[in-house]
């Protein structure tokens, strides 16, 4: 049997230009400079990737899951056109008063993924920009990753303790990943 390699990824702040407004539609979502082509390294790579995604905008009225899922058309469109692959998207559409477990910091939506796809999450990482994706991450036993992008650096001056691998943009975090980089 195959064994699968995992890079699940947060999406704002990320793979995309975040807003404190909100992603809220196909014209709003900006992919960050170099992201596409990370998702193109690390899939000719033999990395699948996932997106786990917070998406409280839906909970807030600002958009449904309709205009999400023309949000991901877009997303996984552009990916592709760049020769990358986007296996699957997790998103939770709660607010962060509904106490859900799929919300991050939880590792539902984790959970959830390893489920569905009988993945092994041995080797898998998660590459985030904020600290409730560095606790979703160890709350699954998976290793953190947090990139500069997006809330990134406001993260790591709130937290500077943190010892986890930190990368510039997820290109950066990406090239280290297939180099074989001890993280």
């Amino acid at each position: 049997m195959a064994h699968n390699r995992y890079v699940l990824l947060d999406r704002d702040g990320v793979i995309n230009e975040d807003s404190d407004a909100f992603i809220k539609s196909p014209e709003e979502w900006r992919p960050i400079p170099g992201s596409l082509e990370a998702i193109a390294l690390l899939g000719s790579h033999g990395f699948k990737v996932v997106v786990i995604t917070n998406q409280s905008g839906i909970a807030r009225g600002l958009f449904d899951l309709s205009m999400l899922e023309r949000i991901h058309r877009k997303m996984r469109r552009l990916a592709a056109e760049n020769g990358g692959a986007i296996e699957a998207i997790y998103y939770c559409p709660h607010g962060p008063e509904d106490d859900c477990d799929c919300r991050k910091p939880k590792a539902g939506l984790i959970r959830a993924f390893a489920a569905e796809h009988r993945a092994d999450l041995h080797d898998a990482v998660l590459v985030g920009d904020s600290l409730r994706d560095i606790q979703a991450a160890e709350a699954a036993g998976i290793r953190p990753i947090l990139v500069k992008t997006g809330k990134g650096r406001k993260t790591l001056a709130a937290n500077p303790h943190l010892k986890i691998p930190v990368f510039d943009n997820l290109y950066d975090a990406a090239n280290a990943l297939v180099s074989g980089q001890e993280l």
